[in-house]
């Protein structure tokens, strides 16, 4: 007879097994749990139960989380934004952007053709201006200038033309940073189901816009100083008269520049939602994108490059139409290689067209750069187990992106 009588209940036989109950001195069917007991989180720095989200505010230590499907299939996340909350594939990441411009169309297609239409206004007031300073002159068909038309038009170019060139320059470049800005913020909060208004993003973007420039700032000195450098020495290479030498090193020196360019360009991709979405400084954005991409440079180099080529494609079937008109009003090596000057008709042709393309495919870049940015936090992080979990606790206001739990400085 067994020494365990207690394993029944009343009722069973005795000394058999009761109803769901084992022998103690026989291995049951299943190992022994060792967890923690049921409805406690698991501690600190461990992932939780396969299948399940860590509980709201609690969230495991860096690299603690399997990467995307090491243990198989990973159920889909919930799509509050219509965009899938768990790590994206490059169909994902391209219909995702197609997916938040169609869901926001005024806040991202119209903040964009607002912002392109005052460049393209300034861009053809400069051209109109340029145009006007040339006047009738035509130095293709071998005409000279006498001494005071040279002067005449050394002092417009000095006067007018170039600090209207610059002008326009640095408008392109504040309208990049102000559109990067608010299609950040936009698209950012559109994934968690969140519809933005224009005043919003202009309210939610307008204290990042001098992190952005930082940012901006930081990348391009980071590309400078190396063209700076190699630029220095091809000439102190002339001056000796090592022209052989400085061939050379000018070939090979700008090969590596335009690999350096390629691989800093990449590496930064993710600092602009970094510094919308996180809320971090310039530096600190740098060194965020440069983990975030560390170890999958090749593959967000192929979805860049890949959206690249699709929104180059379609910017260019956009244009056929205006280039049509614009070859028929007379401009000049227009779509069909007509010669002749451009006139005032098809310069605003053009500037309409380039405006209508830019307005259509801006929106579709910053998209693929802020999903990249969230596919990167997902697989590396477990972002997408957080917000599943933030979004069982409670509804989700589009902070989350900054107090989630990410690795320390």
């Amino acid at each position: 007879m067994s020494d365990h009588p207690s394993w029944g209940a009343p009722g069973d036989p005795p000394g058999q097994p009761g109803r769901g109950q084992t022998d103690p001195g026989q291995p049951g069917p299943y190992p022994p749990y060792d967890g923690p007991p049921y409805g406690q989180p698991p501690p600190y720095g461990q992932p939780p139960p396969y299948g399940q989200p860590p509980p709201y505010g609690q969230y495991p230590s860096y690299g603690q989380y399997p990467s995307y499907g090491q243990y198989g299939y990973r159920a889909p996340g919930p799509q509050p934004g219509g965009i899938p909350l768990r790590p994206m594939g490059v169909g994902d990441i391209l219909a995702g952007a197609l997916t938040s411009i169609r869901r926001n169309p005024v806040a991202t297609l119209g903040l964009s053709a607002i912002l392109l239409t005052i460049y393209g206004v300034a861009s053809t007031a400069l051209w109109l201006v340029v145009r006007h300073v040339t006047g009738n002159l035509d130095l293709s068909s071998g005409q000279t200038l006498t001494p005071a038309q040279s002067r005449h038009l050394l002092f417009e170019v000095f006067a007018v033309v170039l600090p209207s060139a610059l002008g326009v320059f640095a408008l392109a470049f504040m309208v990049e940073i102000v559109l990067t800005g608010l299609l950040t913020v936009v698209i950012g909060r559109g994934v968690l189901g969140l519809r933005v208004s224009m005043g919003d993003a202009w309210r939610l973007a307008l204290p990042r816009l001098p992190a952005i420039l930082g940012a901006i700032v930081l990348s391009g000195l980071m590309v400078f100083v190396p063209l700076a450098v190699l630029a220095v020495i091809i000439t102190i290479l002339v001056l000796v008269h090592a022209y052989a030498g400085a061939v050379i090193l000018g070939v090979l020196g700008g090969m590596a520049l335009i690999c350096l360019d390629v691989w800093l360009s990449v590496s930064f991709s993710l600092a602009a939602p970094a510094v919308v979405l996180e809320r971090q400084s310039p530096a600190r954005a740098l060194r965020r994108s440069w983990r975030l991409v560390r170890g999958s440079f090749w593959r967000v180099f192929g979805i860049l490059l890949l959206a690249g080529l699709i929104v180059s494609a379609a910017s260019f079937a956009l244009q056929i139409p205006f280039s049509v008109g614009e070859a028929v009003a007379g401009g000049a090596g227009g779509m069909f290689g007509l010669a002749g000057t451009r006139t005032v008709a098809a310069v605003i042709i053009g500037a309409v067209g380039s405006t209508v393309a830019s307005s259509v495919t801006r929106p579709v870049i910053a998209g693929v750069i802020v999903l990249l940015y969230l596919d990167m936090r997902m697989r590396k992080e477990g972002l997408d187990l957080a917000l599943q979990g933030a979004a069982a606790g409670q509804p989700l206001t589009g902070d989350e992106f900054e107090t989630m739990w990410r690795p320390p400085a």
